[in-house]
């Protein structure tokens, strides 16, 4: 029999820690976790995925893309899906819980009713997303835009850093990426998308609340930024006569972040800066930035880059230096659907939790599905808001928490047409 999801036991959340430990020994090395498209460590990852997908009664595959797919099978023949799942890959050594967790979570999830013979008259598929950070190929959501149909075929030309393609890479890998587009999922075979996902901020746990039912997730807009100077010698050079495309790249800086402070529901973020030529007594002659404005509210975002890039334009001809922008991501924020907020509302209640809605600032794989189907999405606490970052974490406790009121999700689930 199933177990009541009301009683708080902490059973799946120590297993579902020791399968977080297992999936992080799959890293290039180094402090934290990273774990890119298409790598030796993805495979090996994929995997040990797949092997617990099994053993938890779904029949599994690897598509041409590179997701891992593991179908649960309803009581009735060639039933719809109700689609579960997050991403395999990293940042940068990163943590070991962005992701993986909503991985994990589903699988268990799914051997809990299998473990108690309990089947349902629609089917359910976990699947873990080859690649939604983008880290690789400068190119996000590729799982996700595959299942949804909007994969992006010219970017299998896009170039690793040293020098490897997509489509190169994918070869290697041992899939065949002329098949993608054959991937794209008829939306009638999908009854929703749901994802659980640690939260990466601070709100959870400033409120002391474990979980949360996310309500929308944020569009984004990222800009390279260069700023062209003239480099000089910093001895010879009087500070009146200067070009210094550093000092203009800081001002820059000041500008967007005080825009964004001043409006709320607004965040804006340079994550990367070069100068050149960078030696220490030499002016810097050039600046390439990254600059990330996020909202969930999309005309807001729009408006925010259409006023921060002509006053930054304005600083840059004060200073004696020119500036170029190149769009290099845009995406709009989606709303998650209220029918599947209200009952993740009532599986955390269920779970003993009081329920919490809350925006994510953070991009997700929801945001492709969405081009095919309902989506909803539930956050567990991590601590101090830390991700993508060695020092993210949460508690077997949350983790636990999680994956009940998941439980509690599927075992209660009614599809748009049943409510």
């Amino acid at each position: 029999m199933l177990k009541k999801a009301k009683i708080l036991e902490t059973e799946f959340g120590i297993e579902a820690m020791q399968r977080l430990d297992a999936l992080a020994l799959f890293s290039e090395g180094g402090e934290g976790v990273t774990r890119r498209y298409a790598t030796k460590e993805h495979r090996q990852a994929a995997d040990l995925i797949q092997s617990w997908m099994r053993d938890a009664g779904m029949t599994t595959r690897m598509d041409a893309v590179g997701n891992v797919i593991g179908r649960y099978e309803a009581t009735i023949t060639n039933a719809p899906a109700l689609i579960i799942g997050s991403h395999q890959d990293t940042v940068r050594q990163g943590g070991k819980y962005d992701g993986a967790y909503g991985i994990v979570a589903p699988i268990l999830c799914i051997n809990e009713l299998n473990n108690a013979n309990l089947r349902f008259p629609f089917s359910i598929e976990v699947i873990a997303f080859c690649d939604e950070e983008g880290v690789r190929f400068n190119s996000t959501l590729l799982g996700s835009r595959a299942i949804a149909g909007t994969f992006d075929m010219g970017g299998l030309e896009n170039s690793d850093a040293i020098g490897v393609t997509m489509k190169e890479a994918l070869l290697e890998f041992g899939t065949n990426p002329d098949k993608i587009p054959g991937l794209a999922r008829n939306p009638k075979s999908i009854l929703a998308f749901v994802e659980i996902h640690i939260e990466q901020g601070p709100v959870l746990e400033g409120q002391n609340m474990a979980v949360g039912v996310v309500t929308a997730i944020a569009g984004g807009t990222r800009l390279s930024a260069k700023i062209t100077g003239l480099a000089g010698h910093a001895g010879t050079v009087p500070m009146d006569s200067r070009s210094d495309a550093l000092t203009a790249a800081a001002e820059a800086i000041l500008t967007i972040e005080r825009y964004c402070s001043q409006r709320s529901g607004l965040v804006g973020t340079v994550g990367k800066i070069s100068a050149s030529p960078g030696a220490v007594n030499v002016i810097p002659g050039e600046v390439v930035l990254t600059v990330d404005i996020r909202a969930g509210d999309d005309e807001l975002r729009r408006k925010a880059v259409d006023d921060i890039i002509p006053e930054i334009k304005a600083l840059c001809q004060r200073r004696g230096v020119k500036l170029t922008t190149e769009t290099i991501h845009e995406s709009d924020g989606c709303q998650c659907a209220p029918w599947l907020m209200d009952q993740l509302d009532a599986a955390v209640i269920a779970s003993g939790h009081a329920k919490k809605r809350m925006m994510s600032g953070a991009g997700h794989d929801g945001m492709a599905m969405e081009h095919i189907t309902d989506i909803g999405m539930l956050f567990i606490r991590c601590k101090g808001g830390v991700s993508h970052n060695p020092a993210e974490a949460i508690s077997v406790e949350d983790a636990n928490t999680g994956i009940q009121a998941l439980l509690n999700f599927i075992t209660n689930f009614k599809t748009q047409t049943q409510r």
